[in-house]
C-alpha cells in the first residue's frame, strides 16, 4: 500500500506494521494513530492519544495494519523515537524509518542502557548493553554507510554515557571507514565486528570507578586525584574480569585508550606498534569526542579544529586514523 501513497504522505507519516502494533500497549497507543482512506485519497485520524481503543477497534487495527494502511505522524517523531529506542530490535523490522530517525533512537538507547550500566555495572545489566549494541553492529552490517547518519550524532554536554555514546559511533565509524573492504571480504569476521563495537562503547566503564567530584571537577587535579583518573583503565580491565567479557578487543579498547604513540600514554607507557589496532582507533575517537563536547574544565572545540589539533600532533597520535576523521569532516561542509 505504502508504495501507492503520494510522496508528500510518506514525508509526513510512517506506515507502521504488526509488529510495532503490538509494542504499544493495546488499548492506549503513546501517540495519534492515522488511517489512510482509499476512497478519498486521504489520511484521516483514528485515534487520539488520551482516548482508549474498544475491543472491536483493537481487532480492527490489527487488520488495517496488516492491509499497509495505518501510519502515525512524524510530527510525533520524538514520542515514537523514545518508544522505539525502550525496543531497540524493533528498528530492524520497521522499514519506514528514514536513516536520521534511527540514528536518533539508537543514540536515545543506547545513552539509556550506558547510564544504567555505570549506575550498575553488574552482568544483567551488561548483558543488556551488549544486546543493543549487537542489533547496532547488526544494523550497519547490512549497510556499512549507515554510520555516517551515526558519526552525526554527538551529544554536545559531556557526561560518561554521553562520552562513551559519542566514542562508540565515532570509534565504530573510524573502524568502518579503514576496514570495511576487509569485512565485505570476510564475512566471517562479523564477531569481530561485533566486539570491536562493544568495546569503542566500554571503553571508558572504568571511569564509574572515579568519584563524580573528581570526574566533574572544574579546577586543577591534585596529584591524588590525577592519580586516581590515571587508573581508570586498570578499574576497568578489573571489571572485565568481574564480568567475565572474554573478549581481546574490549581488552585492548579499554587498556590502550589513553597510550600515545611517543609513550607518554597511560597506565602502561606502551608505544608505536605496542598499542593495538583497536586501541589506537579507540584513542582518536575518545580524545575527539571528549574535544567536542562541553566539559566542566573546558569549552567544546568546533570539531574541525579538534580533528585538525589531532591530526597535527603526530607524535602522539596516527595519522592514517586522524587524517580520516579530518577528511571526513572537510567533505562533510562542502
Amino acid at each position: 500500500m505504502s508504495d501507492d501513497l503520494p510522496q508528500e504522505f510518506e514525508e509526513e507519516y510512517y506506515q507502521i506494521n504488526r509488529d510495532i502494533l503490538q509494542s504499544f500497549n493495546k488499548f492506549r497507543p503513546p501517540l495519534n494513530i492515522y488511517r489512510f482512506r482509499e476512497d478519498v485519497a486521504r489520511i484521516v485520524t483514528y485515534f487520539k492519544v488520551g482516548e482508549r481503543l474498544a475491543k472491536e477497534q483493537t481487532e480492527e487495527l490489527a487488520d488495517m495494519v496488516d492491509a499497509g494502511v495505518i501510519f502515525v505522524s512524524r510530527a510525533d517523531h520524538s514520542v515514537y523515537v523514545k518508544h522505539i529506542s525502550h525496543q531497540l530490535d524493533l528498528v530492524l523490522l520497521d522499514k519506514h524509518l528514514l536513516e536520521r530517525e534511527i540514528a536518533d533512537i539508537f543514540q536515545m538507547a543506547l545513552t539509556r542502557r550506558m547510564q544504567a550500566f555505570f549506575e550498575q555495572p553488574v552482568k544483567v545489566v551488561y548483558d543488556k548493553v551488549q544486546e543493543d549494541v549487537f542489533t547496532l553492529t547488526e544494523y550497519l552490517w547490512q549497510d556499512f554507510s549507515r554510520i555516517k547518519a551515526l558519526a552525526r550524532r554527538r551529544h554536545q554536554e559531556h557526561t560518561l554515557p554521553n562520552h562513551s555514546v559519542n566514542s562508540g559511533f565515532m570509534g565504530l565509524f573510524l573502524h568502518i571507514l579503514r576496514l570495511a573492504d576487509d569485512y565485505n571480504k570476510e564475512p566471517k569476521n562479523r564477531q569481530t565486528f561485533d566486539r570491536a563495537a562493544l568495546g569503542f562503547f566500554l571503553h571508558d566503564m572504568g571511569m564509574s570507578k572515579v568519584p563524580p567530584f573528581i570526574r566533574d571537577k572544574t579546577k586543577p587535579l591534585t596529584p591524588d586525584e590525577r592519580q586516581k583518573i590515571q587508573t581508570h583503565t586498570l578499574s576497568g580491565y578489573e571489571m572485565i574480569a568481574r564480568l567475565d567479557i572474554k573478549y581481546a578487543e574490549v581488552e585492548n579498547c579499554v587498556n590502550h585508550h589513553h597510550e600515545r604513540l611517543d609513550g607518554n600514554g597511560y597506565p602502561q607507557h606502551i608505544s608505536g606498534s605496542g598499542i593495538s589496532d583497536l586501541g589506537l582507533t579507540c584513542a582518536v575517537a575518545d580524545s575527539f569526542c571528549a574535544m567536542c563536547s562541553d566539559r566542566p574544565y573546558a569549552k567544546a572545540m568546533d570539531p574541525m579544529a579538534a580533528a585538525k589539533a589531532l591530526c597535527d600532533d603526530v607524535k602522539r597520535y596516527p595519522s592514517e586514523i586522524t587524517k580520516l576523521l579530518l577528511n571526513h569532516l572537510v567533505n562533510e561542509r562542502r
